[in-house]
């Protein structure tokens, strides 16, 4: 089963929504890793830049409402992690999706990685997550 069938089916959301947060999540880990890193990702996760791509951005224009605001503000006082869940929320929030469920992705997301990749790929994801 693919990243994003798994995670959809185990979290009772559509594709559309998984492909998205998933997007999302592994882009905010892209901009923390090494390219050696994330290139060993990316060979486990088939379309990662796909996903990547495809999932939506709350600095697009009218998008991110309050939350994109903080979001930039957090960013710009030096703030940049809490800046990076205030974007992902709102990412989160055009797919139609609760901020709470970013931390139901990343379990999930996890556990793909570690029956599909192996442990090593699945410790680069957790380390980008820190």
């Amino acid at each position: 089963m693919d990243i994003v069938s798994f995670v959809a089916s185990q979290l009772g959301i559509d594709e559309k929504q998984a492909a998205g947060g998933i997007g999302m999540i592994f882009s905010a880990a892209k901009e923390k890793l090494e390219s050696g890193d994330f290139s060993q990702l990316a060979d486990a996760v088939p379309g990662i830049q796909g996903l990547m791509d495809d999932a939506p951005s709350p600095e697009e224009e009218g998008g991110g409402g309050l939350l994109g605001t903080l979001g930039g503000l957090a960013s710009k006082f030096g703030l940049e992690d809490l800046g990076k869940l205030a974007n992902l929320a709102a990412g989160f929030k055009k797919l139609g999706l609760d901020a709470s469920m970013i931390t139901k992705f990343l379990p999930k997301i996890l556990e793909w990685l570690q029956s599909s990749g192996g442990s090593a790929v699945k410790a680069i994801l957790e380390k980008a997550l820190k």
